[in-house]
């Protein structure tokens, strides 16, 4: 079973800059204009190391990578970062809301040992080869976790609450709003009785991760570099960790939000004839408007929502089973593998899909931009989750949509004992 062990992080100065200053969004949500901004922002924002800009004539000595590793050495040097004085736990707090609804979510940021994936840590989303091939290389400069990985557990804990409220109720160490007005709040627990408990009831926790995929892909990549390179490896070293966000699903304060799908290749077809194929497979009701089919799939279980670029009106598929025998349960009937396995590559063969969270924004890209449908979707659910990655099964990419998204920055896990010392790639 996995550890989740305290450590010592290195953290920005909270007496040299401000969290608002240096903080970032995960980097597989930052935009070229989002980009730029948090270059402005400070010259000491973290995506200059974790997702840094791309320049005319870069090459093999000099490039984003090179350039992220010199930056984290010289923040360290110049003390805007430092090491934290003894192994601790980082609590980290999100206040935030969804459709008017306050919610609040809390967690832990802890050094994870890695495993093999459904051995103790377990996956439940594709992933793409791409992401993960920036992520080993800023592993392999910077020798740092920078961007957590965000994980779920679930098991009943009161001594881990009670121990968050005696800390919320003190100043943080760090503080940051992100793009949605939401606050974003960090404490370090380094008080040892503490931490020894929060250690003792994180111990065995089956640990599901939520959002991270690439980078605990890449983590065990990096893992086994090292480990083939270091005769008198023992097994304790930090690169046989990664950094983690962990929350227990049994506190609440997570949510997940729907992510909606823009396909071509419905064209040449009237509307009925385009969807005669799909009445074997499904119940098919027409709604008044586009916009109005997402209000009502919310109350129907196992439906899809459609909107077509020719017509005005929706249409609210429910599923009636069939034709997906080769998928195994619990995957079989997720609605996002419904539409995948059975819509897209059965009924329609459809190669062109496009992402959107908006369902707005899905349908004025659709008339805009030459997409011929949206498929809209209702969010996964968390047990949904937990069954299919106790499974080692995976759904579709983009299957979930954790939401808030956790800043980078807070907290970050060097992989080195001394990273100034430590030499590049």
């Amino acid at each position: 079973m996995p550890e989740v062990l305290p450590f010592k992080g290195i953290i920005y100065s909270s007496e040299k800059v401000k969290g608002e200053e240096v903080v970032s969004p995960p980097y597989d949500i930052i935009t070229p204009d989002m980009k730029e901004e948090l270059y402005q922002r400070s010259p000491y924002n973290v995506v200059r190391i974790d997702f840094g800009k791309d320049y005319e004539g870069d090459n093999e000595t000099n490039n984003r990578y090179t350039r992220a590793a010199e930056y984290l050495k010289k923040w360290l040097k110049e003390g805007v970062l430092l090491y934290t004085d003894e192994e601790a736990y980082y609590l980290y707090e999100v206040e935030y809301a969804v459709r008017g609804e306050r919610r609040l979510m809390r967690g832990i940021f802890g050094r994870v040992r890695i495993t093999e994936l459904c051995e103790g840590v377990y996956p439940h989303e594709a992933t793409h080869s791409k992401p993960k091939t920036d992520r080993l290389n800023i592993l392999r400069y910077c020798k740092a976790n920078l961007s957590p990985i965000f994980s779920i557990y679930n098991r009943p804990n009161t001594e881990m609450r009670d121990i968050f409220n005696k800390y919320v109720a003190l100043s943080p160490y760090m503080e940051a709003f992100d793009s949605d007005g939401f606050k974003h709040r960090m404490w370090i627990i380094q008080d040892r009785s503490n931490v020894q408990r929060i250690r003792e009831a994180l111990r065995d926790i089956t640990i599901y991760i939520a959002d991270g995929h690439h980078r605990y892909e890449t983590a065990l990549q990096y893992m086994k570099e090292r480990l083939s390179t270091n005769p008198s490896h023992s097994g304790q070293e930090p690169y046989n960790y990664v950094l983690m966000y962990l929350v227990n699903i049994a506190d609440g304060g997570i949510t997940i939000l729907p992510t909606h799908r823009l396909v071509k290749g419905l064209v040449g077809l009237e509307t009925g004839k385009l969807l005669h194929p799909l009445k074997k497979f499904f119940d098919i009701v027409t709604v008044d408007t586009k916009d109005a089919v997402v209000e009502i799939m919310k109350h129907h279980k196992g439906a899809i929502g459609l909107a077509l670029r020719e017509e005005r009106k929706g249409f609210l598929l429910t599923y009636k089973g069939g034709d997906l025998s080769e998928i195994k349960e619990p995957l079989r009937g997720l609605e996002v593998t419904i539409l995948h396995e059975l819509i897209f590559k059965k009924v329609y063969n459809i190669k062109e899909i496009d992402f959107e969270m908006d369902p707005v924004v899905a349908i004025r890209r659709m008339e805009k931009e030459g997409y011929d449908g949206v498929f809209f979707l209702n969010p996964t659910r968390i047990k949904d989750v937990e069954e299919v990655a106790l499974n080692c099964l995976r759904m579709p990419p983009k299957s979930t949509y954790f939401y808030p998204k956790i800043l980078t920055g807070f907290v970050i896990n060097p992989l080195e004992g001394d990273l100034v010392s430590s030499e590049g790639k």
